[in-house]
């Protein structure tokens, strides 16, 4: 392989990885906890897009269990979009990349 088609590769890689970060941020995840009475959304570029509740959940003597169902809602939310961007980005580059989920805030 000479060195032209060396720099084309490397460019066609490039490239690719660059399409489908930007597919990754265009990703949605959704999940829900408590049966469905919490929902929430999430993005390829770590945000919160949405949360529903449903008002019958919203009960002032058990905050906490309300609080509880939100967190597993979010979490499960950005879990999901983090492992389906994981998979795209894989697909991209034909390798499998490292859970990179906990440095979201720091890209």
């Amino acid at each position: 392989m000479d060195m032209n088609q060396l720099m084309q590769q490397a460019q066609k890689m490039q490239a690719d990885l660059a399409r489908a970060q930007e597919e990754v941020k265009q990703l949605t995840y959704t999940a829900s906890s408590g049966g469905g009475v919490v929902t929430a959304v999430a993005t390829g570029d770590g945000r919160l897009e949405s949360l529903e509740i449903d008002p019958e959940a919203v009960d002032p003597d058990d905050v906490e269990m309300l609080q509880d169902m939100v967190l597993a809602a979010v979490n499960e939310a950005l879990r999901g979009v983090a492992e389906a961007g994981e998979q795209r980005m894989s697909s991209a580059t034909g390798f499998d990349l490292p859970d990179l989920s906990g440095l979201s805030g720091l890209l």
